[in-house]
């Protein structure tokens, strides 16, 4: 329609001037044109000339056109194909996502491969065709998307790499996950995204040592905010000095204790954890002097129940400065349910009985009861002893009552709610 109304206003100005010179010629000669060729001879006058060679040009000028047209047919004719097929497969990637979003898994995945050929972003397609497979169980079809994916689209080496390691994981296929994320960290080691997959990947693996070694990336590369790698750093420590602990490896444990920093040996809870993992390696004597310097800047009674659990190699001398520690903290129940244990190991069974009589007067406790009744029955009076234990169990039982009615009354809440 654009060229035709082009060739009308280039029609109308031909004839316009030739009108316009015809009018100027009639006043004064109008002049000739003669052309012979051959035995023809072609005599007119100049305005008609004027408007043949006009005409000529524009009849010219429309074969070109038309001929540059033909010419370029296919193209466009393969170029409008491709517009076509990449609409389509918009359409496709967006109806397989809501497919996605929905559930429907299977139908999403057809949608998604029916026209990912034709997609300017392929990539896209198979990625979520994968997650979509995964998601209906379709584990060999999930890895033939990958594969599509990673040939469709070069460079796309993290991407696919990321979305596999995704997939495997929630998959708890730790082994697979792990070996996509460590050639990944071969090919961008300071990958934020690869860093975070792998501490979550050795985090379901409970392999601590490993995120020991992963935490100075973790930290460099600004992977997790500072509160959250102090926690992950206390976790990470916490869980190495219990592992080591449950192996009777002593010497593990104070290598790794070494290796705590700093601040992470200065948050409260710690040190107990180190302490109380070194009692059960069977090391406590080890640590018996550490552990009352800690109580001598800060009185801490997880740490007073640990100073009772270690099997010392000299338990007078262990029980004489806990003794002093009475007279700053007289009315201290877990303090002297201590004594009671220190003084019954170094078989002062009368000072024993008094330390747990007066420790089970301020504070009634189940350990305390079993204490004072296992020393009586070592002194044969079965008597007070059976008492005990019948005080120790009922309120055993009582806790767990207690216990019981506290998870009912957090449902019924959560129910209310």
């Amino acid at each position: 329609m654009r060229y035709f109304i082009y060739l009308l206003l280039a029609l109308m100005v031909a004839v316009g001037a030739a009108f316009f010179l015809q009018q100027g010629l009639e006043e004064h000669d109008p002049g000739y044109v003669l052309i012979g060729v051959g035995k023809w001879v072609l005599e007119t006058s100049l305005y008609v000339m004027g408007l043949i060679i006009a005409v000529g040009f524009i009849a010219f000028y429309l074969v070109v056109r038309l001929f540059a047209r033909v010419i370029r047919l296919p193209k466009h004719l393969k170029q409008k194909k491709i517009e076509v097929g990449s609409s389509r497969s918009q359409e496709a990637l967006v109806a397989g996502l809501i497919d996605s979003a929905e559930g429907n898994w299977e139908q999403a995945e057809k949608s998604l491969i029916r026209h990912a050929a034709n997609s300017g972003a392929p990539l896209m397609h198979y990625l979520t065709a994968a997650k979509a497979a995964q998601s209906r169980g379709a584990y060999e079809k999930r890895d033939e998307y990958l594969r599509l994916a990673y040939e469709s689209t070069p460079g796309s080496e993290l991407a696919v790499g990321l979305t596999e390691a995704e997939l495997h994981l929630s998959h708890s296929q730790f082994e697979k996950a792990l070996d996509s994320l460590r050639y990944l960290e071969s090919l961008a080691p300071s990958h934020a995204a690869v860093l975070r997959l792998l501490h979550k990947t050795y985090e379901k693996m409970e392999d601590w040592e490993a995120i020991r070694n992963l935490i100075p990336s973790l930290h460099k590369n600004k992977v997790l905010m500072e509160a959250e790698l102090k926690l992950l750093e206390t976790e990470t420590y916490s869980s190495l000095l219990k592992q080591y602990a449950e192996q009777k490896d002593p010497e593990a444990l104070k290598s790794i204790w070494q290796t705590v920093p700093e601040h992470i040996k200065a948050m409260a809870g710690v040190h107990a954890v180190y302490f109380a993992a070194m009692i059960e390696a069977g090391a406590g004597a080890e640590i018996e002097q550490a552990l009352r310097d800690e109580l001598k800047k800060e009185w801490n009674e997880t740490l007073v129940v640990l100073y009772g659990c270690i099997e010392s190699n000299d338990p007078k001398a262990q029980l004489s400065p806990a003794e002093k520690w009475l007279r700053q903290h007289p009315h201290d129940a877990i303090l002297l349910r201590m004594l009671g244990k220190l003084s019954r190991r170094c078989q002062l069974n009368d000072k024993a009985e008094q330390y747990l009589t007066a420790s089970l007067e301020l504070e009634p406790s189940v350990d305390g009861y079993l204490f004072l009744g296992d020393l009586l029955a070592e002194q044969g009076d079965m008597e007070r002893s059976n008492a005990n234990y019948r005080k120790g169990l009922l309120l055993a039982s009582e806790e767990v009552v207690k216990q019981i009615d506290g998870v009912t009354m957090e449902q019924e809440e959560a129910a209310v709610e």
